[in-house]
């Protein structure tokens, strides 16, 4: 296997799709984790000696390394020319991202401000919730990402076929349903329908943090706003994708802050892709999510 195939397969490896053409000592971006073609967040470079290369993802933080399997090991030389090229690229990558994100903030706002109440939208009426606040733009829905200071940074959009996209930071963000802040307890859910199953069902505040890779970000940063908060994190039962990512996500969440963790307790006859705490809802009714989180609120005093 040739460099460029080897370079390619460390970059499927780490769940990603690298382009068509990959021109050594080019950095090139590419669609990330969310998948869509416009979505330019992934990012690589094959080193000019085709023996090593970098490659990461700004959507989700990662980066990783390469180094020819066949190659001889870099001398010390080499090792020290590759850490200053890094170093140079990684600044470099820094300052595009900050001017990236600054400039999608700005373009979020815009966009939030211009947006209204929704009406009857097609992706609401399916999941029978109610809006809590958010906007439309057409046929989009608008939820918007807030720090924890609420400063806007993002929008996800939600399309009537339940689509959804991203363009600006997401990391550490989030959308509240209920009280800002609250004043005991706060329950972090990984999608609009299922924070909003959750708030409907129980009244408690519900952060959503819209992906699982996200629940521990804004466990984080809401712990080090509010480091009397208790805070709850209601997991997506992954349970056909091995290793249950959002079971995993949620436990390593509420390790770090010292929350607790809520999973959705299923009737018998589940259907496969139920996972969340929407599809309960969906299923059993808003009582059998109050009943998962009962427990909870009598330990906390949610």
């Amino acid at each position: 296997m040739n460099a460029l195939d080897q370079f390619r397969d460390a970059i499927m490896a780490d769940g990603l799709t690298p382009p068509d053409h990959i021109e050594p000592g080019r950095f090139l971006k590419f669609p990330g984790h969310q998948k869509s073609a416009s979505n330019k967040a992934a990012w690589c470079i094959l080193f000019d000696d085709l023996r090593g290369g970098m490659f990461g993802d700004y959507s989700t933080g990662m980066e990783g390394t390469w180094q020819a399997s066949n190659s001889n090991p870099y001398t010390t030389a080499e090792r020290d020319s590759n850490r200053q090229r890094i170093k140079t690229m990684q600044a470099q990558r820094e300052a595009d991202e900050s001017a990236r994100l600054t400039g999608e903030a700005e373009k979020a706002a815009i966009r939030w401000r211009a947006a209204a109440a929704p009406g009857a939208h097609p992706y609401l009426v399916r999941k029978g919730i109610q809006p809590h606040g958010i906007r439309q733009d057409g046929a989009a829905l608008l939820i918007p990402l807030r720090d924890t200071a609420g400063k806007l940074h993002s929008l996800q959009t939600i399309t009537p076929d339940g689509g959804k996209r991203f363009k600006g930071r997401m990391r550490g963000c989030y959308f509240p349903l209920g009280v800002k802040p609250p004043k005991v307890c706060l329950v972090i859910a990984e999608g609009f329908a299922t924070g909003a199953s959750i708030h409907e069902a129980t009244g408690l505040p519900v952060a959503v943090a819209f992906n699982a890779g996200n629940l521990g970000p804004v466990a984080a940063a809401l712990h080090k706003a509010y480091p009397a908060l208790v805070l709850v994190l209601a997991a997506d039962d992954d349970h056909l994708t091995p290793g249950n990512p959002g079971i995993a996500a949620a436990r390593q969440a509420a390790l770090a802050v010292g929350g607790f963790v809520v999973v959705p307790q299923f009737p018998k006859g589940r259907p496969p892709k139920a996972t969340d705490f929407h599809d309960l809802a969906a299923l059993a009714g808003l009582g059998a999510v109050r009943a998962c989180f009962a427990e909870i609120e009598e330990v906390t005093t949610c």
